[in-house]
């Protein structure tokens, strides 16, 4: 099987690269790439930003919020993780679709280990997940990409996929732990990832050679990662609705807040609690209706509404401080 190569780390240019070679690069047979990413999360489709992915954790370690045009769930990157993408025409899916995934079981079990398909868009080793996988459909060509963990960071995979509100216990961190597991592992001949994924290539392409890219299908794949994979409309603001509930005493009183977030923005937001104000909530409420979920957005939003004037004494930054 032919091979493209892709030294990008940037998940949006990947993003975008995913889709290009998808919908637009000339397709005789399939072809595949092996690619990496920064530190990153990467969401699927059909994924609410702020209900999958602890925020606030990204923020502070420098980590990248980035959706892709798959399905399926949020996954962590790093660079000791090992993506693949296999993209080919396909006139039947239930026979195309497994069969893409075979090339990369078989290429692991002829690397020594142990893997096996399992679940709905799982690879396991020990029956622990090393790999999971997504596809997509466009016109009569199949796409399907996925990861493969190498010697992930464990402990930023759990606190960067954490829940956004939820309290990770010691042993809700030993749980996500015992169910993955690193590849490196099972592949004591390989110290670096950079020498597994030489002999992964080498295995998928059997021998046959890479494909160019012209510098004007590059800046193509540029163009969109800047203009659609790279943009807030993308990543949070196509975020299908979900629902929150947050509760946090203050000086005037404990004040409880309900919201969805739909399209990236605030709808429905109902204040209660035992706080005291001089004016009804109901009022700031509706002053933030469709404010974009975005902490400088709301910050801004806030000061004009001046939250003192309902809750007594409190600030703009300290009313914030009950939505993260």
């Amino acid at each position: 099987m032919k091979y493209l190569t892709n030294l990008s780390t940037d998940p949006h240019w990947n993003m975008a690269f995913d889709e290009f070679i998808l919908e637009q690069f000339p397709l005789d047979e399939p072809v595949f790439y092996l690619w990496q990413n920064r530190p990153s999360v990467i969401i699927g489709f059909n994924q609410n930003a702020y209900a999958e992915v602890n925020l606030d954790y990204l923020a502070k370690k420098d980590i990248v919020l980035a959706r892709r045009v798959t399905g399926g769930g949020a996954v962590y990157h790093d660079l000791n993780n090992l993506n693949y993408t296999i993209v080919g025409r396909s006139r039947d899916l239930d026979r195309d679709y497994p069969e893409y995934l075979h090339f990369v079981v078989n290429a692991l079990r002829q690397l020594g280990v142990a893997a096996e398909q399992s679940g709905r868009n799982d690879i396991l080793v020990d029956g622990r997940k090393c790999s999971g996988y997504a596809k997509r459909v466009w016109k009569n060509r199949l796409m399907v990409h996925g990861t493969l963990m190498f010697d992930v960071d464990l402990a930023e995979l759990t606190a960067a996929l954490a829940v956004p509100g939820s309290k990770l216990s010691a042993a809700g961190v030993a749980s996500v732990r015992s169910r993955v597991a690193n590849l490196k592992d099972y592949l004591p001949q390989f110290a670096t990832i950079q020498a597994f994924q030489s002999a992964l290539q080498q295995m998928l392409s059997a021998g046959d050679g890479p494909l160019p890219l012209t510098q004007e299908q590059l800046e193509a794949i540029s163009r969109e990662a800047e203009t659609k994979f790279r943009t807030w409309e993308w990543n949070y603001g196509r975020s299908p609705r979900a629902d929150f509930s947050a509760s946090r005493k203050f000086s005037c009183g404990t004040v409880q807040a309900t919201w969805s977030i739909d399209n990236g923005c605030i709808h429905g937001l109902q204040f209660g609690g035992d706080f005291l104000g001089n004016l009804p909530a109901e009022a700031l409420a509706v002053d933030l209706e469709g404010c974009r979920f975005d902490r400088s957005d709301l910050l801004e939003r806030l000061a004009i509404a001046r939250p003192a004037l309902y809750f007594d004494g409190l600030s703009p930054e300290e009313l914030l401080s009950l939505f993260y």
